[in-house]
């Protein structure tokens, strides 16, 4: 049954999304409460799967969760909670009167994601954020590779509707570059998916259950190598796509910046992941028949080149959201490079992704509070952070600190982790390169980070903050940043330790 208490609430949500009209406040507050059901339904799978078992749901098996699945079953329903809460259309003043959003140069209006929407685009943006939500929770929960492709698709569709939720030339631009790029790269990973298959398909015949995982992997061993060598490729690259992995990286961008900043909170904290986590589902298939050279060489190439382009991108940036998303591509490419070092660097991979989600969604959640205060997303534009907006100038600094690495936050330990796998395997040209590449964008963050914090508030820019009970929901981020650059949880220890077994054995 908990498979269906994490996934039923994201539809019924959308539908009620769909069928109140016109919009009232009490859809959003219902939408945000039915997400903490599956919240805690993913909660409950995950506690399972620590345990040893591995709950399955539905006709053969549909529905399942190991320890891979149930991580980001608890991360996915996590932000998209978090996301709800702080979503438009739950009673949230509107901004000042007779003052629109600022024009940035060149890319017209600065979308503003919280006033001034009217009641068709509360209705659409809640519906399709949660069916987002859903199609995200489907990829993790999915026994069956069409199944899990189908809802990484599905992702692509419902957060596309989204992302121009203001119209404007540059958000509509973004939503079907978006949508092109995307859909290519899912394209081609149905590609690989087919090519896997139908190798299965040729070697052992027509099997019950054939595209379930368990099945795929019982008969890797058997197939063949150069057929799985290029389904690989292609899986890499389509998935990639979708990850935001260079050089498919080149539409995240513009979509996370101009998306409302809920959805780009779900976009950069776990969408890449679930794409992550497509590669790694093909990675174990693939290495049980080839062994891990072969995988690891393409996710440390990629990886690096990753975290190369984002790097220098870091340093000429001019729009704190595109900032974010770029740093998104440089932590991607972080994981990539712990997938690709074997067992030590996969648990420093897995625990980067649950530090980077908890920094990441609440910094864009934050960036969305900046851009209604200072109606901008130019960073020239925003200064003075701390004293126009101490809570969340004070948040903003903290989160900043966190994707930088530097103690006592999780993400410094996991990168720390990340060094030692690599020194361990050998890759010492590898390890100097990231740490460059590292400093380059830990110094261009700082200097963007100081520009907003301190300064004179611009002027006609409100100076203050009144109560908000739901920032409150950011101090779990904060607290669970704190805490994994303190300790390690053991549930969570014995959860990470068990999925480096499942890839990495």
């Amino acid at each position: 049954m908990s498979f269906v208490f994490l996934l039923f609430p994201g539809l019924l949500a959308a539908l009620l999304a769909y069928l109140v009209r016109p919009y009232r406040a009490l859809v959003g507050w219902g939408n945000a409460a039915l997400s903490l059901v599956a919240l805690g339904a993913a909660l409950a799978l995950a506690a399972e799967t620590v345990g040893g078992a591995t709950p399955v749901f539905g006709p053969a098996d549909l529905l399942r969760a190991d320890s891979l699945s149930a991580l980001f079953m608890v991360c996915v329903a996590f932000v998209g909670s978090l996301a709800l809460f702080f979503s438009p259309g739950l009673g949230r003043a509107a901004p000042d009167p007779g003052r629109g959003p600022a024009s940035d140069p060149g890319r017209g209006p600065a979308p503003d994601p919280v006033g001034g929407l009217d009641d068709e685009q509360l209705r659409r943006y809640h519906l399709f954020i949660n069916l987002f939500i859903f199609a995200m929770l489907l990829t993790v929960s999915a026994n069956n590779v069409g199944i899990m492709w189908i809802a990484v698709e599905a992702t692509t569709i419902f957060s596309a509707m989204v992302i121009p939720l203001t119209l404007t030339k540059a958000s509509v631009e973004a939503s079907w570059k978006y949508i092109l790029i995307c859909s290519v790269g899912i394209a081609l990973a149905f590609i690989g998916t087919i090519l896997g298959y139908f190798d299965f398909v040729t070697l052992s015949g027509h099997a019950e259950n054939a595209l379930n995982w368990p099945v795929l992997l019982t008969a890797a061993p058997r197939l063949n190598p150069d057929v799985l060598r290029l389904a690989f490729v292609f899986i890499l690259i389509g998935y990639g796509t979708k990850a935001g992995i260079a050089p498919m990286h080149t539409w995240l961008p513009d979509a996370h910046s101009e998306a409302p900043s809920p959805l780009s909170a779900m976009m950069s904290g776990v969408l890449l992941a679930v794409a992550l986590y497509s590669i790694m589902r093909w990675k174990v298939v693939v290495d049980a028949a080839l062994g891990p050279i072969f995988t690891n060489q393409l996710l440390l190439a990629l990886g690096l080149l990753s975290l190369a382009i984002a790097a220098f991108s870091l340093v000429a940036q001019h729009n704190y959201k595109r900032m974010l998303a770029y740093s998104s591509i440089e932590h991607t490419g972080l994981m990539c490079i712990g997938l690709g070092l074997g067992p030590l660097g996969v648990f420093a991979a897995l625990l980067h992704l649950v530090s980077h989600t908890a920094a990441k969604s609440m910094l864009f959640i934050l960036s969305g509070e900046v851009l209604h205060r200072y109606h901008s997303t130019e960073l020239e534009r925003v200064s003075g952070l701390l004293k126009a907006m101490p809570r969340t100038g004070a948040l903003f600094a903290g989160g900043m600190l966190a994707i930088i690495g530097l103690p006592p936050f999780g993400l410094s330990i996991s990168e720390f982790a990340l060094f030692r796998a690599g020194f361990a395997a050998g890759q010492w040209w590898l390890m100097g390169a990231v740490l460059i590449l590292l400093t380059v964008a830990f110094i261009a963050l700082i200097r963007h980070l100081n520009h907003m914090l301190y300064g004179a508030v611009p002027v006609g820019v409100t100076v203050g903050e009144g109560a908000d009970g739901r920032f409150a929901l950011l101090a779990v981020n904060i607290v669970a940043l704190v805490v994994l650059g303190l300790t390690l949880p053991a549930p969570l220890a014995t959860l990470l330790n068990q999925i480096v077994r499942m890839i990495a054995p």
